[in-house]
């Protein structure tokens, strides 16, 4: 009976401890997590993108004529003076190809142009041997008025044949003049593409230049080739005079006001800078993102409120990080935006009281991609858990996370 009640007594006392030793493994374990502190200080909400430099006004120069277009020496980053500066010269450009009709009618044309004017040289031979003649009247018509043997008549006849011969020969040369230019038109018609012509100087050219002083920006036309009116050559502008444009969605830009605060962050100059919104398009556009997702965008254009020198190192399209103020205010109470996380339609977080999760919905005024307004909910101290995991629920206990 002794020996019964003592085996009892250890099963028992060995059941219990196992009992114990479950009890404590299976107990509610604190979960460890971070915290932050509900507090108030400055919350400034802004429109973030990406924008561009460009100078502010860009002047495109393009041909004034049609031609051949010399190769352009001028290189981006050169300066100009305007209406000194020659940035482009352009030549007459060469004629076209004939087909085998054409340059036999053009050899025909110049044979006839050959002829005709060996035609008109030799009717000045006769004009002038007629107006010879003449003039030998004239002379023995003087001698014989003299002694009276011919009437005054026949004498101022005489004057007039000379006269009438003069005005002949004069008619003769200018259209043996006529003649030879015909023939250098008919000769015209058969030079060939890239034959050598005669050039006269700075006549046979035009040449371009700039119509504003500043800094060559972009060449368009570098190398030689025929062109025609209004081919874009080269931009020109004052890289000095600089502007910010950014392509907001258009959710984006009609909370933008003009005048509005902007920081231009990563430029590259290691500081940022201060600027305003000078400008809100009023016209949109389509833009594909590079998921493929048709975007309405808006440019905005900003200038910079920094002096030059800081920000000297800019030049016409470089890349920029913009951030526009929309909203700003001081002394609001806030909380990080990683505590949030949506109950159903409401916005809560989980609160640390008495070192236990409570869950408590929240109004949420205006927000950044950090911080977020509080209207409701908690009170400035309170602690809340920053980005909750889905172990932490309602009335578990909570530890700190161990730093590092």
């Amino acid at each position: 009976m002794g020996r019964t009640f003592k085996r009892v007594f250890y099963v028992i006392i060995v059941l219990g401890l196992a009992a114990a030793g479950l009890a404590y493994a299976f107990r509610p374990q604190a979960v460890p997590a971070d915290f932050a502190t509900v507090d108030r200080g400055k919350l400034m909400v802004t429109v973030d993108d990406t924008g561009r430099t460009r100078v502010r006004d860009v002047y495109r120069v393009s041909a004034p004529v049609a031609g051949r277009l010399l190769r352009i020496e001028a290189r981006v980053g050169d300066a100009a003076t305007a209406g000194e500066t020659v940035l482009a010269t352009i030549e007459p450009s060469d004629p076209s190809f004939l087909d085998r009709r054409s340059r036999s009618q053009a050899q025909a044309e110049v044979k006839a142009a050959e002829a005709a004017l060996a035609l008109a040289q030799a009717e000045l031979k006769r004009v002038r041997a007629e107006l010879t003649f003449a003039r030998s009247e004239l002379e023995r018509a003087r001698a014989l008025v003299l002694r009276n043997n011919i009437s005054k008549r026949a004498m101022d006849k005489a004057g007039r044949d000379v006269q009438t011969g003069q005005a002949a020969e004069q008619s003769a040369a200018a259209t043996v003049r006529i003649r030879r230019y015909e023939l250098e038109m008919a000769r015209a018609m058969l030079i060939r593409p890239g034959q050598k012509r005669g050039k006269t100087g700075s006549q046979c050219c035009v040449e371009v230049r700039a119509p504003v002083s500043g800094r060559v920006l972009r060449l368009i036309q570098e190398s030689e080739g025929v062109i025609a009116a209004g081919t874009p050559l080269l931009e020109i502008g004052d890289p000095g005079d600089l502007e910010i444009v950014v392509d907001l969605l258009s959710s984006d830009a009609v909370k933008v006001r003009e005048g509005a605060a902007v920081m231009v962050e990563e430029w590259g100059g290691g500081t940022t800078l201060a600027g305003t919104v000078r400008r809100i398009e009023p016209y949109g556009f389509t833009k594909i993102s590079a998921l493929g997702i048709e975007e309405q965008r808006v440019n905005a254009i900003i200038d910079f409120a920094e002096p030059r020198e800081k920000w000297r190192s800019l030049g016409h399209g470089y890349r920029v990080e913009v951030r526009i103020v929309v909203w700003q205010g001081e002394n609001v109470l806030k909380l990080p935006l990683s505590a949030l996380f949506r109950d159903g339609e409401d916005w809560a977080v989980f609160a640390l009281v008495g070192g236990k999760a409570r869950l408590r919905r929240l109004a949420i005024g205006r927000s950044n991609a950090s911080e977020a307004q509080l209207r409701d909910g908690l009170a400035e101290g309170d602690r809340v858990v920053l980005h909750p995991s889905d172990r932490i629920v309602e009335g578990v206990e909570l530890v700190s996370r161990p730093a590092g």
